[in-house]
């Protein structure tokens, strides 16, 4: 499939203008959206992909949170929790009986053929885990665009101001705990489910804990190249619990990352 990356791109900056780029929250998923389909790409890349497939790969970073914004505008918050599952309403939003709101948002990719494959990718690029019996080269853009999430939702945790995204105070956000489930999740080296998260220090380990699931060598490489992972886990919280919580969180991850470095696996 030929994708025209310009009027992807024209599509993306359409649809997004009917939203206040003022507000800082949606100008962090615009900038979001940029940063992962720049990711997918890189990762596309490193797996040799021929050039349609990693404009592919491209693609479905592109159009992975359109979704949130009108999360956002309904609702007030991005956490799918208290409102809707922004990956599935993104979804729909592509695909189904609101595809005119997006203002043919995807109509560039012509060929209907690869329609299954995107609704897929987006509709679970935030699910705990993909589905089972997904065919492989649906399974691996689906990763692809995981993976590309993931390490860009670390640099969000350190460059905005977690209050903003989880709707708490200054004060509650620098004295709140990490929940025994979370920190035991934690310690099991698997993504924390969004269920355990009750707090905002819940929400930073858990966007921590998302590393444990990257499936590609580049993706960690990535990781660690860029360091927004080892800043996420030097929070310093005002409480000394929560520090200590943080400081063991962070020696466990360093010592997992230096096994995986060693053994040279993916996941």
């Amino acid at each position: 499939m030929k994708i025209d990356r310009k009027q992807a791109s024209e599509a993306f900056e359409k649809y997004t203008a009917r939203y206040n780029a003022q507000d800082e929250k949606v100008r962090l998923k615009i900038e979001h959206t940029w940063r992962v389909a720049r990711l997918c790409e890189t990762i596309a890349r490193s797996l040799g992909l021929p050039e349609e497939e990693t404009d592919l790969a491209w693609l479905t970073g592109l159009l992975h949170d359109v979704g949130r914004f009108e999360q956002l505008r309904r609702y007030g918050t991005f956490i799918d929790a208290e409102s809707i599952d922004h990956a599935q309403y993104g979804a729909q939003l592509l695909f189904g009986s609101e595809a005119a709101e997006t203002g043919g948002i995807r109509s560039f990719a012509a060929d209907p053929s690869e329609d299954a494959l995107i609704h897929t990718a987006v509709a679970w690029h935030s699910a705990y885990r993909i589905p089972d019996g997904l065919d492989e080269r649906t399974a691996r853009f689906c990763n692809i665009l995981r993976d590309a999430d993931k390490i860009d939702i670390l640099k969000v945790n350190v460059d905005f101001p977690p209050e903003e995204i989880y709707n708490v105070s200054a004060q509650e956000l620098r004295s709140c705990q990490v929940s025994p489930e979370v920190m035991a999740a934690f310690y099991e080296e698997h993504a924390v489910l969004r269920s355990l998260k009750k707090t905002a220090a819940d929400h930073l380990i858990g966007h921590a804990s998302l590393v444990y699931e990257l499936v590609f060598p580049v993706s960690l490489r990535i990781v660690e190249e860029q360091g927004y992972l080892e800043r996420l886990l030097s929070f310093r919280s005002e409480n000394p619990l929560t520090r200590e919580q943080f400081a063991e969180a962070g020696k466990h991850m360093e010592a997992w990352l230096a096994g995986k470095k060693e053994n040279g696996q993916k996941r």
